[in-house]
């Protein structure tokens, strides 16, 4: 089988990959983000290219149509809105996923051709804070780190970013350096302890919010104590006098840490003379995101530490092509190209080189705003691309509702059931990861190609060519006539050329010549260029600007929720949901809570937690860790309502955004939280997809099938109608154990022997082997053993998966540390655990000094 060179679908990392259409996935090695590595969501790439709920056909009103008839009405709906109700009534919202010929054509047919600036996209969830900090401070949308100052530094201070899980080849890489280089040292700024505060030699367990009270009195004590770079600001800074007048108004107590924390923390980084500032969703899902990212900036550029190698502030992003959609101006304020939407000369030139009919004058509706125009009534004709804004914008409740309010919404995607394709009247179906040809850029501004390694299923198209197919039916198909992606990335790189006279940082010369088949992965200006390295800037005057941030008086409610992700899922789970082995790690809805915090409400290891606010409510388990600070949860923000009732945590958030970037604040939201009293909980194995209609449910895939766990408010007066019911199975020979003391109930259905449904439920949660059941699922094992919930003797059960990549589960960890292994290197000898991506490490380690206690102790 011969293997793809492309590119991975997920975080901003942008790892090589070698695919092969048997599914055979492996790093690349040659790829300079990864050198080989993946994480365990790369490596499971291959268990989720089946076909198994994609939208194969186009659909109009849920019945299968013709590309024709789907991309006229499409046409003639956008066409009619813009005619009655003007461009502005019409709009696009996009997502990081696009490649970056697919977000070309979007922006040049909305801004260019339609004459609107209503295309945004779910980066804006993702990094638009750093955007405007950067353009605030630099004059332009810069990143200036590379992957290489990560191995150089002398010290990384990683701030809102839990890199383990959200960006873990970037941490092994961090990991390897700091092996190789034992005095590097490492700060993690968090308030919450995750996996990453592991590898840090410091935790400061910062309130949420605290960053500019943090960093503005570290700019205070560098310029109280003599520690900044005069020559440098001098010539190359403004603003300086003034961000430290407001820096030394801050109050350090607004960080939430003690005074030895801070000092301990600023003579570190004043002494330092290479440091890295990695930052991502903690400093940019934020009210005061845009500030949090120049209070960052600030230290940087006053002391000089950017534009050297092992130096300078870093954002990663979140999503695969975030950062190729910055350069192509995918975002509702900005331009192709780098380019000004409110810079008159900027928009004389694209719309020359596009020859368009007219093009946007003013910034367009930005992802919270649009919504919330959808539902007044103003948005009349709405497309949504390649992402789920009903489940992953704050206040998802209400943007459902703002959907379904529109008259005419189309979605293009790859899934035919997403709670947003739930809501719309046109499904077209794209290509996925695997099928489509194009580029991406990474948080190192590295374009690299994604290469098709399968056809294209059924009827889907590539997203480009949706888009130019429904620009020719509305008038504009001479300036849409691309017969191949590479057409358009000729075109972008062309308009580059013709704003080469206007001063921005980004330059694809480089690309000018680049043959498209073969291009390899290549950073802009060119590989390794240090950006800023003479000290001149893109404002007017060349110089940088220092911003006079003002921390923020910090709220304190009752609760605060900060959401996030999870080590082994994406987004919405569209695709990593259909792996049984990502699933495996954490399988449901879960919040954490402080253990005092417990205690208050009442809450035990395996309840349900109701977290509400004025929003909305979400169901949760309860998972009870010190990792969270007192009077804070934490929620991951995977669920949808196709895998779970009730769960979905962005009904809670609050539409609340920065006021530069508009960006939603998702990190510190003010909820209250509950126990939720259930009459009764279930756990439910399963050979067919269930939907259970019980009040909490959800549901995951496993190896075998599918698993579900349950809860309701109503006593069950017939278990066994009950039971075929939530699995589905109204036949089947049914054996049932119930136990009147403590009114639990046990039940198997067998077809022709084999196992096909098993359910447990008890007043209390449910406390069996959940490995062990879903295994017996497709076995001939008699139910009388199936029953007792545990794995034949002959079939040892692994336990709850720790380690995905190579599906290491507790109990097999557990009895290598019984058998010798008392390291986690040894632990991965013996079992391959953390062998891979190594993000499982961290919880290694927490069980093998857990059972090295119990050893101890016997």
């Amino acid at each position: 089988m011969s293997l793809t060179r492309t590119t991975c679908p997920y975080c901003g990392v942008g790892c090589g990959v070698l695919a092969g259409a048997d599914g055979t996935i492996k790093g690349d090695p040659e790829h300079p983000a990864n050198f080989g590595r993946l994480c365990s969501k790369g490596a499971a790439l291959g268990e989720t290219i089946d076909l198994d709920g994609r939208l194969l056909h186009p659909k109009v009103n849920g019945v299968d149509a013709d590309w024709d008839t789907a991309l006229d009405l499409v046409a003639q709906k956008f066409t009619a809105a813009i005619a009655e109700h003007g461009p502005e009534s019409v709009a696009f919202y996009a997502s990081g996923q696009l490649l970056t010929e697919d977000y070309y054509v979007a922006n040049k047919l909305m801004k260019g051709f339609i004459g609107a600036a209503n295309i945004d996209t779910n980066s804006r969830l993702c990094m638009a804070s750093s955007v405007a900090g950067h353009k605030r401070a630099f004059g332009t949308d810069t990143v200036p780190g590379t992957y290489a100052d990560l191995e150089q530094a002398d010290l990384i201070v990683l701030v809102g970013s839990n890199l383990a899980w959200c960006h873990p080849v970037l941490y092994q890489r961090i990991a390897a350096a700091k092996d190789a280089r034992p005095d590097m040292r490492i700060v993690n700024i968090d308030p919450r302890r995750t996996a990453t505060s592991d590898l840090a030699d410091t935790h400061l367990q910062i309130a949420p919010d605290g960053d500019i009270a943090l960093f503005n009195g570290l700019l205070a004590h560098m310029a109280d104590g003599g520690k900044l770079d005069a020559a440098f600001t001098d010539n190359h800074v403004n603003g300086v006098a003034g961000a430290i007048a407001a820096a030394r108004a801050s109050n350090p107590a607004d960080t939430g840490l003690l005074p030895h924390e801070l000092n301990a923390f600023f003579t570190l980084w004043a002494r330092t003379e290479k440091v890295v500032t990695i930052y991502s969703q903690g400093v940019n899902q934020s009210g005061c995101g845009t500030d949090k990212v120049n209070a960052i900036l600030n230290c940087h550029l006053a002391t000089g530490r950017i534009g050297r190698a092992g130096t300078g502030p870093f954002s990663v992003t979140g999503q695969p092509n975030a950062m190729g959609g910055r350069e192509v101006g995918g975002l509702a304020n900005m331009l192709a190209n780098h380019l000004e939407l409110d810079n008159a000369a900027h928009r004389q030139v694209v719309q020359d080189f596009w020859d368009s009919p007219t093009i946007c004058t003013q910034p367009g509706l930005k992802a919270v705003d649009l919504f919330e125009a959808c539902a007044k009534g103003q948005i009349k004709a709405l497309w949504v691309m390649s992402t789920n804004p009903a489940v992953s914008l704050p206040d998802a409740g209400r943007v459902a509702a703002a959907i379904a309010k529109v008259p005419f919404v189309v979605t293009s995607d790859i899934m035919e059931k997403t709670d947003t394709n739930d809501l719309a009247h046109v499904l077209l179906p794209a290509t996925g990861w695997g099928e489509k040809d194009g580029t991406v850029t990474n948080s190192e501004r590295r374009i690299s190609r994604q290469r098709a390694f399968l056809p294209a299923p059924g009827r889907a198209r590539p997203d480009w060519e949706i888009l130019s197919d429904v620009a020719a039916r509305m008038g504009f198909g001479d300036a849409f006539a691309y017969q191949k992606p590479a057409d358009i990335f000729a075109e972008y790189v062309a308009l580059d050329g013709a704003a080469a006279h206007i001063a921005r940082d980004l330059d694809l010369s480089i690309f000018a010549d680049a043959d498209y088949a073969k291009m390899i992965p290549t950073q802009w200006p060119r590989n390794d260029h240090r950006f800023f390295a003479d000290g001149t800037f893109y404002h007017p005057d060349g110089k940088a600007r220092m911003i006079a941030v003002i921390a923020p008086v910090l709220a304190k409610p009752r609760f605060t929720l900060n959401t996030g992700r999870n080590r082994d899922q994406w987004h919405t789970m569209m695709r990593t949901g259909k792996s049984a082995r990502l699933s495996a790690h954490l399988a449901e809805p879960y919040v954490e809570i402080n253990p005092q915090d417990a205690v208050g409400i009442g809450a035990a290891h395996g309840d349900l937690i109701e977290v509400q606010s004025k929003h909305g409510r979400a169901l949760s388990r309860a998972l009870i860790t010190p990792r969270v600070a007192k009077g804070q949860l934490f929620a991951p923000m995977h669920w949808t309502r196709q895998r779970t009732r009730h769960g979905v945590i962005n009904t809670v958030t609050a539409p609340l955004t920065d006021p530069v970037s508009d960006q939603p604040a998702l990190k510190s939201a003010a909820v209250s939280a509950r126990v939720y009293r259930a009459k009764w909980y279930g756990f439910l194995a399963c050979k067919d997809e269930p939907t259970p209609q019980t009040p909490y449910a959800a549901i995951a895939r496993t190896k075998t099938g599918w698993q579900v766990e349950m809860a309701g408010e109503q006593d069950v007066g017939d278990w066994e109608a009950q039971g075929r019911s939530l699995s589905g199975q109204p036949g089947g020979d049914l054996s049932v154990q119930t136990d009147p003391a403590t009114g639990s109930v046990r039940m198997a259905i067998m077809n022709n022997g084999v196992i096909t449904a098993l359910l447990f439920a008890s007043p209390k949660p449910v406390v069996v082997s959940r490995t062990a059941i879903n295994a017996m699922i497709g076995t001939n094992t008699p139910a009388i053993l199936a029953l007792a919930g545990r794995s034949p003797s002959d079939q040892p059960d692994a336990g709850a998966t720790v380690c995905a990549c190579f599906s290491v589960g507790r109990n097999s960890v557990l009895a290598a540390v019984a058998r010798g292994a008392h390291s986690v290197t040894a632990l991965g000898d013996a079992t391959c655990a953390g062998t891979n991506c190594g993000s499982c490490k961290p919880e290694l380690a927490a069980l093998l000094a857990q059972a090295q206690l119990r050893l101890a102790a016997e």
